[in-house]
């Protein structure tokens, strides 16, 4: 059985880094997984009409992310992968990461592993612990602008996004910061639980 500990937080709040510098921090057997790999597709969302709200709740594989935790907490298990995201494809990539049988530890990290709802809230009880990063929207903001334009987007489109998209999917995850075991600041290790 592999153990699966939640790094919750909003956009731009420094998660894929954070649970990176905890996977080098606790060792072998730990696998950072983000849970951006599990975005539906361009193609889905273009034939949901959902392609304009990219980034909220339902715009993700959450039957997916269930379906990978369960297996991840087989004792039982084979080899499992998870998807991965790409930046520049801004698309997922399926069996990106690898799971190997052995495993020890998977962080998940995430925007909705708090939420309650939409079927989200059958995520965080098969997280072993959860902790948010908790960010200020006025430092996430920049952090995602930069990153929009990062990636070729034009920047008042990118700002007109984030100010939309982004600072909507913000409030709706920082509310859920109560089901976290514990607060994190801007950039801090946690020690293994």
């Amino acid at each position: 059985m592999t153990r699966v500990v939640g790094l919750a937080g909003p956009p731009g709040s420094g998660k894929s880094t954070l649970a990176a510098r905890m996977a080098d921090a606790w060792g072998p057997g730990v696998v950072a997984v983000p849970m951006d790999g599990f975005h539906l597709s361009n193609e889905v969302l273009a034939s949901r009409g959902l392609a304009s709200r990219k980034g909220a709740p339902d715009t993700f594989d959450v039957d997916g992310l269930v379906a990978l935790l369960g297996g991840l907490a087989d004792p039982a298990r084979a080899d499992l992968a998870a998807p991965a995201y790409s930046r520049e494809l801004h698309d997922p990539v399926p069996d990106a990461i690898a799971l190997p049988a052995g495993l020890d530890t998977v962080i998940l990290e995430g925007n909705y592993l708090g939420l309650g709802m939409g079927g989200w809230e059958r995520v965080r009880p098969l997280l072993g612990y959860l902790w948010f990063l908790d960010v200020p929207w006025e430092v996430t903001r920049e952090r995602l602008i930069a990153r929009r334009a990062a990636t070729g987007r034009d920047p008042a489109e990118a700002v007109a996004w984030v100010d939309a998209v982004d600072r909507e999917n913000d409030a709706l995850i920082r509310a859920t910061a109560s089901a976290a075991d514990a607060p994190l600041a801007d950039g801090e290790v946690p020690p293994a639980p």
